[in-house]
């Protein structure tokens, strides 16, 4: 046998170093923990032990969820901090209990995600809210009936480094997904369905978070397609597709006099086909605070009723809003390379405060057609615009 000579050795060491031995991922199942999967029997024990343990592994460990079953859930609380990083795979439908009194202890929350590190959920499967008896009793249904809260199908709170990925949301009680006070996220390649008639059953609702990217989504809703709200900060979405609903909105801010801020916003792809708005800032009279340093760039209208709308005079409810001098400031703001059809006779429509104009307005290779072809108008208030490019509509 010929001597192991420098070379061999340093051979060997260079594919240790490039393919470092892996421990087996450990694989905890909600299967394990008692889960039935049959549409019918309560699995919520089974989801809360099988977190439970994952939680307090003390290295990277992977919940699973198995596919081709249907697990039927009161409210999940899964509580952080965990020992190690956690790979939950969600290959089934996780179903919503759809007894209203299954909620009583917490009406905001129906899956609940809390001060997590190191987290990715993914895995293919569905989670379906069961919303049907929350819309029969919504008061946006039913004057009769009272206004009251209803839960978002799942909520991530205070969480780190957080990835969801390639998942469907369907059916959602209210909000289908909503991220708090969390920061270095990543979510693509997601999936919302619920009918256009639903209420308030937001797609992705952005509150209090920074540094989130948004990707490769398809919405479909009732009510905003994604919704980013006062403390978010240098959010990111790309390749959004939506329709039905009611578009992209920054806001509402500055609700009950209320001091909101949102900034560094940038949308850069997306199309719309017949929602209500197309990118929308929408802000209450009384509030305080900034949205501000906003793009919306290489995004597609597609009979759309109102495609670029600014509305510091927004005003969500039956009886009429009183005339109140301060507002929200809305500051540059930048619409470039958006194109399509209005199924309204406006394409734009800036309604800015009186008190508070809004500034640093630009519009930039935006055209904007009425339905078949014909004429979209622009409607301007308390707004100076600047242009670059082809635009059309412009302020008069």
């Amino acid at each position: 046998m010929g001597s192991f000579n420098f070379n061999q050795a340093l051979l060997v060491m260079i594919i240790v170093l490039a393919f470092p031995t892996l421990e087996a991922l450990t694989t905890i199942s909600v299967i394990d923990y008692g889960a039935k999967g049959d549409r019918v029997t309560d699995d919520t024990k089974a989801f809360d032990n099988a977190w439970k343990a994952a939680c307090s592994w003390t290295q990277e460990v992977a919940l699973i969820v198995p596919k081709g079953k249907t697990y039927l859930v009161k409210q999940l609380r899964f509580k952080g901090p965990c020992k190690a990083k956690i790979t939950m795979e969600i290959g089934g439908t996780v179903l919503a209990s759809n007894k209203m009194s299954d909620y009583e202890d917490d009406w905001s929350h129906w899956i609940l995600v809390d001060s997590v590190v190191n987290l990715v959920v993914q895995g293919g499967g569905i989670i379906h809210g069961n919303g049907d008896v929350w819309w029969q009793n919504s008061c946006k249904r039913d004057k009769s009936k009272p206004c009251r809260k209803a839960p978002t199908a799942l909520t991530l709170y205070k969480c780190t480094n957080l990835k969801l990925r390639n998942l469907k949301f369907q059916n959602a009680q209210q909000i289908h997904v909503s991220f708090s006070e969390c920061s270095g996220v990543e979510v693509s390649n997601i999936a919302v369905v619920a009918p256009e008639s639903s209420p308030n059953t937001d797609g992705i609702h952005v509150t209090a978070t920074r540094n989130i990217q948004i990707s490769g989504c398809r919405i479909a809703t009732g009510d905003d397609c994604i919704s980013i709200v006062d403390g978010s900060e240098n959010v990111r979405a790309s390749d959004i597709t939506c329709g039905p609903g009611h578009g992209i909105s920054i806001g509402s801010l500055g609700e009950g006099n209320s001091e909101n801020y949102v900034s560094d916003v940038i949308v850069n792809g997306a199309e719309m086909h017949g929602t209500t708005n197309g990118v929308r800032i929408k802000t209450w009279q009384g509030g305080s605070g900034s949205a501000r340093n906003i793009q919306f760039n290489n995004i597609e209208m597609n009979n759309v009723k109102n495609p670029i709308i600014i509305d510091q005079n927004y005003c969500d409810q039956d009886e009429s809003c009183p005339e109140l001098a301060s507002a929200v400031q809305v500051k540059n703001v930048v619409y470039n390379n958006i194109s399509g059809t209005s199924s309204s006779k406006v394409g734009v429509m800036f309604n800015c405060s009186k008190s508070y104009p809004c500034q640093g307005i630009q519009l930039q290779n935006v055209q904007l057609n009425g339905k078949n072809g014909g004429y979209s108008g622009a409607t301007c208030v308390n707004v100076k615009p600047s242009y670059l490019g082809k635009v059309s509509p412009r302020c008069r």
